[in-house]
């Protein structure tokens, strides 16, 4: 069937579309992806938990009539539970551990009629902007194996770019959709806080630094999606205004003309890749000949300090995740039942005080009064998605005396002698200085989309990113499509897994 063998062609609402005119099955569409794992995951490493009979189930089953109704789809393995599948969360002890029952989102997901096949690679605990967890090892780009798909739904984002799937889940805690988006010449757009709910066991992840969704290679597909997922559930610590519209129809609508700031300085004064200024100049010329105003502007947010308190949540959440694992196991974690680093992130955690924690969330609200401010003058805020193209595999990793000393730390248990000496807030410093961008928007709940208009001459991906007013999704799906219909992405496909 000459559909079918173009299966890798449509997005979802195209095979989806397919489906409804009987011109292809859910069977067949099943297979089809099954296929396309089998063929290109030796070399990409995307999915790490196969569920090829849940699937074909599925596919079998009168399935919902949704808006995705049989159309292949893979999720995050974190946060996304599959009852009875493990929910790994990159750890080795984790992997082994099924899934109670489903999350709120996920069964929000199987309502939308998706079949859901697998689990994709992630970094342990999602803790880093690249994908190479010792559990399952490194996932790769597409567009050049020898290169990060980005992190931490870097799994999710590799399948997208290979055509395994067109769309799949992915969560952003501090950029883990749009890191990833832009490393993989993708769409991807973290929600407002609240928007998509997180429950029935969770509520503020990361202190509301973390929202759910999907990376996708077409702004309708994230759209389309939206429309099923948004909404709180019961007992959710945040409830949003519901969205005027239908975020599809937004999609389709042109924006009027919007006054767009744009800045391409790094807030930790770190250096930034002449690709990605040129990625973002280029967009403020495509906006101004699209008749929006465009003006360079930057928020007054103090970047170190946001930096820091962004780092005080990280330690003390990789502390209460390292506890989690204790409920898990029955017994006091030990330093082998996780990563290096992974642990000693974990006594860091321990030796914060609460003050310093109370402290980083006024941090965090200061800097959301702030945006609120420059959003009173500007629709959007536009900005480089990272600052550097998609770092080769391994490139940040710890380097040797680091890793060396980690595990003499680690041995002796001496998380302390790392808070005082700096050297945790130097390694954590040098990673976020590759990006630096994308945190503003998590930890002000802000919504924010990372768009692939850029391909630089080694033909890596290079996304813009755009930043929106609390609940402004709709302003930001209007834009995409816009951008969109001007500069396709679509049919830009690496030439290894077209």
């Amino acid at each position: 069937m000459g559909n079918f063998a173009e299966y890798d062609r449509y997005d979802a609402m195209g095979l989806a579309e397919l489906l409804k005119n009987g011109e292809v099955s859910a069977a067949e569409l099943c297979e089809a992806a099954i296929e396309r794992i089998d063929r290109l995951n030796p070399d990409l490493n995307t999915v790490v938990t196969r569920m090829d009979e849940q699937g074909r189930q599925s596919a079998s089953d009168d399935l919902p009539e949704g808006p995705f109704s049989g159309v292949p789809f893979l999720l995050k393995d974190l946060m996304a539970d599959y009852a009875g599948v493990p929910t790994s969360y990159g750890n080795r002890i984790l992997k082994n551990v099924p899934a109670a029952h489903d999350s709120e989102l996920v069964t929000r997901f199987k309502n939308s009629g998706v079949v859901i096949l697998g689990k994709t690679n992630t970094p342990e605990f999602g803790l880093t902007g690249v994908t190479e967890p010792e559990t399952f090892g490194p996932c790769r780009n597409p567009w050049n194996p020898e290169h990060t798909p980005g992190g931490s739904s870097g799994g999710s984002a590799a399948a997208v770019a290979a055509g395994i799937v067109p769309m799949a889940s992915g969560g952003d805690g501090g950029g883990s959709i749009r890191i990833p988006a832009s490393c993989c010449g993708l769409f991807g757009l973290k929600p407002s806080r609240g928007r998509n709910p997180t429950g029935p066991d969770l509520g503020r992840v990361w202190q509301g630094a973390v929202q759910e969704h999907v990376i996708t290679r077409s702004v309708r597909d994230s759209a389309a999606m939206l429309d099923i997922t948004n909404g709180a559930d019961p007992g959710a610590p945040y409830e949003i205004r519901p969205p005027q519209r239908s975020y599809l129809e937004e999609v389709q609508n042109e924006p009027e003309p919007l006054k767009i700031a744009f800045n391409t300085r790094s807030p930790l004064d770190k250096p930034v890749h002449p690709d990605c200024v040129r990625a973002v100049e280029d967009a403020a010329q495509l906006l101004e000949d699209l008749g929006h105003h465009v003006m360079p502007a930057e928020p007054e947010i103090e970047g170190m300090a946001l930096a820091k308190s962004y780092l005080t949540l990280y330690f003390g959440e990789v502390g209460a995740d390292i506890r989690y694992l204790e409920t898990v196991l029955g017994r006091k974690a030990r330093p082998s039942d996780v990563e290096p680093l992974t642990w000693t992130l974990g006594m860091l955690g321990k030796s914060f005080s609460a003050a310093h924690f109370v402290e980083a969330m006024r941090v965090w609200d200061q800097s959301a009064r702030s945006m609120g401010r420059f959003f009173q003058k500007y629709d959007l805020y536009l900005c480089p998605t990272i600052a550097v193209p998609p770092p080769k595999i391994g490139e940040m990793n710890l380097r040797g005396g680091e890793a060396r000393m980690i595990k003499a730390i680690n041995a002796l248990r001496l998380g302390g002698f790392l808070k005082i000496s700096g050297m945790a807030e130097q390694m954590a410093e040098r990673s976020l200085s590759k990006m630096p961008f994308t945190q503003l928007a998590n930890l002000c709940g802000l919504p924010a989309m990372s768009v692939p208009l850029c391909w630089n001459a080694q033909n890596l991906p290079i996304g813009v990113q755009f930043v929106g007013p609390f609940g402004a999704e709709d302003l930001l799906f209007r834009l995409a499509g816009q951008l969109e219909r001007a500069k396709p992405w679509f049919d830009v496909r690496s030439g290894l897994y077209a």
